[in-house]
């Protein structure tokens, strides 16, 4: 498959799951955390579907295009696994991560501490979309809609 495809089917898991968790998450209380804003767009897309909604973004720069920038008290610049460690406990709704890599070793890094990370960052019931497999003893997978082929794209709910 090559990288353009590859791009396109992450990216159409990205909008079906988030999509698919819109109605479960609108019942949950707390905010939206976004781990990797990258440019923006899956950030631009949460703000649609959930406009009454504090919604942060953590990230090691800041490269959104403009209009899908969050306001400065809603970006949080620096490495995730650092930055995101004081907002542990916040009882967010959703978590979604989108920062692999690609490489399996880096991401077999993220891995170590990612799932301990989004199992502290969420309140209970609450949902977690992933780009990598998480594994922690807190973290139940979910279905995922139709559209998205498994290890595509990865859910979880908090227990």
């Amino acid at each position: 498959m090559s990288r353009l495809d590859s791009f396109i089917r992450r990216m159409t898991a990205q909008r079906d799951i988030l999509n698919h968790i819109c109605d479960t998450v609108k019942e949950l209380e707390g905010p939206v955390l976004e781990l990797g804003l990258g440019n923006g767009r899956t950030y631009d897309h949460l703000r649609e579907r959930f406009p009454d909604r504090r919604i942060i973004a953590f990230d090691r720069a800041s490269h959104a295009y403009k209009s899908s920038t969050p306001d400065p008290e809603n970006l949080v610049i620096g490495e995730i696994k650092e930055t995101a460690q004081s907002f542990i406990g916040i009882n967010a709704a959703l978590v979604h991560a989108d920062i692999g890599t690609g490489y399996p070793e880096m991401d077999a890094i993220t891995q170590t501490w990612l799932p301990q990370l989004a199992a502290g960052l969420l309140i209970s019931e609450g949902i977690v979309a992933s780009g990598l497999a998480l594994d922690h003893p807190e973290l139940t997978p979910l279905p995922l809609p139709k559209s998205v082929k498994p290890g595509r794209y990865f859910l979880y709910r908090r227990i």
